[in-house]
């Protein structure tokens, strides 16, 4: 079922108008340079470029940023509708994708709904081998408990490699960026507080803290490792 749906996200993917062109005619409608837009999202104005150029494939909270600064909504890009149940289904669950060839970016599952004062929005995320997202911090806090293969998860210049069943809850100020490291594509439930799908702002969470547990500690007993900024 998960290669299915992975082949139907990139069908998506390859359907929808090119990404950096359409990111690139929005920065030239409001006479941004690709420095000014980057300054602003908190990028560099080589990944900008990239992604303008098609190179790169941003990563959705990374678009977000980029679609804020354009002041565009990030729902523009994405064939992702929002959902009419609470309840998803495994075999009719939409996936979607940003764009790139098949098999080398990014695919989404939205599997959150969307309701007035809901601050939650969660996907599964499909990453293929080699992924990199660029390093971001934003308002918030997120969630990745990884569903199948492993990821490198980077907090604040900590590197630490999270397999099937481990976790990591952090607020999204801290700076972050994952990475497939492994020759397997990965899946991660991720959870945030960011709004990713342009359902409405929640307040942001400042607090420092990153709690990482371990899938084997958490099938014997509910142990924690919490590591605090600068530790």
């Amino acid at each position: 079922m998960k290669t299915e749906n992975i082949s139907k996200a990139e069908i998506v993917a390859t359907e929808l108008p090119s990404l950096g062109d359409r990111l690139r005619e929005r920065r030239k409608a409001l006479k941004m340079t690709l420095q000014e837009v980057a300054d602003q999202a908190g990028f560099s104005a080589g990944f900008i470029s990239q992604i303008e150029r098609g190179i790169t494939v941003p990563s959705l909270t990374s678009l977000v940023a980029v679609c804020r600064v354009l002041k565009v909504e990030v729902g523009t890009f994405l064939n992702s509708p929002k959902p009419a149940s609470p309840f998803t289904r495994r075999e009719s669950r939409p996936v979607y994708a940003l764009g790139g060839e098949a098999g080398s970016t990014v695919s989404y599952e939205r599997i959150s709904a969307a309701f007035p004062g809901n601050v939650l929005r969660s996907t599964i995320i499909h990453e293929p081998p080699g992924f990199r997202s660029e390093p971001m911090s934003h308002e918030g806090e997120e969630i990745f408990f990884i569903l199948e293969g492993a990821l490198t998860l980077e907090v604040d210049g900590e590197r630490m490699v999270l397999k099937a069943g481990d976790s990591a809850h952090f607020p999204s100020i801290r700076t972050h960026a994952t990475w497939n490291h492994t020759t397997e594509p990965a899946t991660v439930l991720h959870t945030c507080t960011m709004d990713v799908f342009g359902d409405g702002e929640p307040s942001g969470n400042t607090d420092n803290s990153l709690v990482v547990t371990r899938a084997e500690n958490r099938r014997s007993a509910p142990k924690k490792r919490k590591i605090s900024k600068g530790n």
